[in-house]
């Protein structure tokens, strides 16, 4: 069975729009992605002073991976792509890939909350969020339908 997930991306090192469309590409192999958001360049939040601006986006799509399957997978990529994982919170990096919803699964573990904790405060996920819900909201009869209903007011009431 498949669910629907959205996940958001951020890069501040680099060649940033070179990286968030190769975490795209790499994402496709894992899920099966029906919109992307605009990329859109934000300031750091809660990151450490001086840290470079950030490129961000989300994506919306299905897979048929279980919420920590698809945690792993979205580690390794972000490994592939060079994030390298520092004791500083919200250090710049090469790339950063959040599990924001997995269909309508809640979950509280050390490595993994759903929906994602933050994602309201977020304006640079918020706004993509949005956008993306807006054009790919699917019809009822979809097989996702229930779940897409819940996230979709997740995401309005945002």
């Amino acid at each position: 069975m498949s669910s629907t997930v959205a996940i958001a991306l951020g890069a501040n090192l680099g060649d940033r729009s070179y990286t968030l469309r190769r975490a795209i590409h790499e994402l496709r192999t894992i899920v099966h992605i029906v919109r992307v958001s605009t990329f859109v360049e934000t300031e750091p939040v809660d990151a450490p002073s001086g840290s470079p601006r950030f490129l961000n986006a989300v994506v919306l799509g299905y897979t048929s991976l279980s919420p920590r399957e698809l945690l792993g997978a979205m580690q390794l990529i972000e490994s592939k792509l060079g994030r390298r994982r520092t004791r500083v919170r919200n250090a710049p990096r090469a790339i950063d890939l959040d599990l924001i919803f997995h269909s309508a699964n809640r979950a509280r573990t050390r490595e993994l909350t759903l929906p994602h904790p933050r994602y309201r405060e977020r304006e640079f996920v918020m706004g993509p969020l949005r956008e993306v819900y807006r054009v790919a909201t699917p019809p009822p009869s979809s097989t996702c339908g229930c779940a897409c209903a819940t996230v979709t007011a997740w995401v309005r009431r945002g």
